[in-house]
């Protein structure tokens, strides 16, 4: 504490360095999961199917041409 006033050598205190930052990754937006509204769409040929609650659209095959669905919002 060189001035008495309680804050010591720049950078030498107790818990520098050990913050999370702004969110710390977690927290709102940091999600990928769009809600249970929405469609599954074929990058092939583009044919649209309802988004069902708890099946991910990347599990389904298109059933025009068996491609792998894709998720759109």
């Amino acid at each position: 504490m060189p001035q008495g006033d309680g804050t010591g050598p720049a950078g030498k205190g107790p818990g520098t360095g050990k913050g999370l930052g702004r969110g710390g990754g977690r927290g709102r937006g940091g999600g990928l999961g769009l809600g249970p509204a929405g469609e599954c769409v074929c990058p092939s040929c583009e044919k649209m199917v309802p988004h069902q609650r708890g099946v991910p659209c990347n599990t389904i095959k298109c059933p025009n041409c068996g491609s792998q669905m894709t998720r759109k919002s």
